[in-house]
C-alpha cells in the first residue's frame, strides 16, 4: 500500500479510535453530571449542558478532534471567548429588535494531524442590530499535506503551505430570511511535491498568491442553526481572483449549496443536501472543486466542476437519543472528463446523536461512513452539513 494513502481500509482500523472517542464522551458526561447537578436536566434527570452553555461567559477551552481521511487523525485546542453569555445576548437582542442574536465570539487555536498537516488560527464573529449585520474575520497559518491522484489515479503527496486572511460582512434584507454580503480573502501560498511533479502539472507554479473579492447570497429558514429539524438553508457565492485584488493569476470559483430538513413524523426527520462548484480560468490544481461527502477523503475526486447530493434520515428513539442513516453520491468533471463519462462515487453510513443541550436543541454524536476506498468516523457537534 502507498504510504501516502491514509491506512483506514475496513472497519478494523476504526475500532480503537471509535472506542476511544466514545469512551471520552461518556467519561466526560459522567464527570460533568456529578458536579452538583449542574449538568443534570431537572426535567428528565439526564446529562444536559444547556445551563452551562447558556450562561457561560469568558474563555472556554474547546478540544479539536480531527478524523478527516485525507489528513489522518489529529487533535488541537481552541480558546473561545464569549463577550456575554448566549442567554444574555439573546435577551438583549429580543428586547431591542425582537430577533435572537448570538453573542460576539473570538477564538484562537491550533491543530496537527498524523500526516504532518498543521495549522494555527485566530478569528472573530460579531453581529449588530439584532443580527441584521454579521461580520466574520480571521487569519490562519496552514501547512496541508494531501494526495494528488492525477489521470492515472496514483496518489502523489504534495504540501500547500501559506498564510491567509478573510474578511466578510453579511446584511439582512429587512425582516426577511435573505442575507447579502461581500467577502475578501487572501492566501499567500507555496506548493511542493514530495517526489517528482506529475507530468500533467508541469505548467503549475510553486508559489501562488490568491486574492479574491466574493459576493454571497444566503437564504435561511432553519428552525435551529445548530441542529435543524425543519427549514432550509441556501447559499450562492462567487469568488473572483484578479491581480488587482492581490492574486497571481485570474480565475473564478463559483458555488451553490442547499440544505433542507423536513419532519416526516414526530420521530423522523428527512434531510436533503445538494452542492455544486465550478472553477474557471488559471486555477491552481489544489484549489479546484472536489466531491464533499462523508467517507470520501477531501480532494480525492477533483476537477473543474464537482457536484454532490446526500440524503439523511434521523429517527428519535426517545427524547434524547437518535439514530441516523445517510447516503450520497457525487462526480468531479469538466476537465479530464465530461459529466457523463466522469466516475460516479458513492458513500453511505450511519451513526447516533444525543441531545446534549435541550434548551439549545444541540445534538452531538458519531458517524461511521464508507466510501469507495475508505471507512472513516466523524465526531459531530450540531449538523454534519456546514
Amino acid at each position: 500500500m502507498d504510504a501516502h494513502v491514509p491506512q483506514r481500509k475496513g472497519l478494523a482500523g476504526l475500532i480503537k479510535p471509535v472506542l476511544l472517542a466514545a469512551g471520552l464522551m461518556l467519561a466526560a458526561f459522567a464527570v460533568l453530571a456529578d458536579e452538583g447537578g449542574r449538568f443534570t436536566d431537572p426535567e428528565d434527570g439526564r446529562f444536559d449542558a444547556s445551563e452551562h452553555l447558556l450562561k457561560y461567559q469568558g474563555v472556554l477551552p474547546v478540544p479539536i478532534i480531527i478524523t478527516e481521511p485525507a489528513v489522518g487523525y489529529g487533535a488541537g485546542v481552541a480558546a473561545v471567548y464569549f463577550d456575554e453569555s448566549i442567554a444574555d445576548a439573546s435577551q438583549h437582542s429580543m428586547a431591542e429588535t425582537g430577533r435572537r442574536a448570538p453573542p460576539n465570539i473570538s477564538a484562537f487555536g491550533g491543530f496537527k494531524t498524523e500526516n504532518g498537516t498543521y495549522g494555527g488560527f485566530a478569528g472573530h464573529m460579531h453581529s449588530w442590530d439584532g443580527d441584521r449585520i454579521r461580520y466574520l474575520g480571521g487569519v490562519a497559518k496552514l501547512a496541508i499535506n494531501l494526495d494528488y491522484y492525477g489521470r492515472q489515479g496514483n496518489a502523489q503527496r504534495y504540501t500547500v503551505d501559506g498564510l491567509g486572511l478573510v474578511q466578510q460582512v453579511l446584511m439582512r434584507a429587512g425582516d426577511t430570511p435573505w442575507l447579502f454580503g461581500l467577502r475578501y480573502a487572501y492566501f499567500d501560498s507555496e506548493m511542493h511535491f514530495d517526489r517528482e511533479r506529475p507530468l500533467d502539472l508541469l505548467d503549475q507554479t510553486f508559489k501562488q498568491r490568491l486574492g479574491a473579492v466574493g459576493a454571497l447570497i444566503d437564504y435561511d429558514t432553519r428552525d435551529n442553526f445548530l441542529s435543524p429539524n425543519a427549514g432550509s438553508y441556501v447559499e450562492g457565492e462567487g469568488n473572483f481572483m484578479r491581480p488587482e485584488f492581490g492574486s497571481t493569476n485570474s480565475f473564478d470559483l463559483l458555488g451553490a449549496r442547499a440544505y433542507h430538513w423536513q419532519p416526516l413524523s414526530k420521530s423522523l426527520v428527512l434531510g436533503l443536501r445538494g452542492d455544486w462548484q465550478l472553477a474557471q480560468g488559471q486555477v491552481p490544481f489544489w484549489a479546484q472543486p472536489y466531491v464533499k461527502l462523508r467517507g470520501i477523503p477531501a480532494a480525492r475526486y477533483q476537477d473543474r466542476q464537482a457536484a454532490a447530493g446526500e440524503l439523511e434520515l434521523r429517527f428519535a428513539l426517545d427524547e434524547r437519543w437518535s439514530v441516523i442513516g445517510f447516503g450520497g453520491m457525487g462526480k468531479a468533471y469538466g476537465g479530464r472528463n465530461d459529466f457523463a463519462e466522469a466516475e460516479r462515487v458513492t458513500s453511505w453510513g450511519g451513526g447516533f446523536r444525543y441531545l446534549i443541550a435541550r434548551k439549545l436543541g444541540l445534538l452531538a454524536g458519531l458517524d461511521i461512513a464508507r466510501g469507495p476506498d475508505d471507512t472513516a468516523f466523524y465526531i459531530q457537534v450540531g449538523s454534519a452539513w456546514r
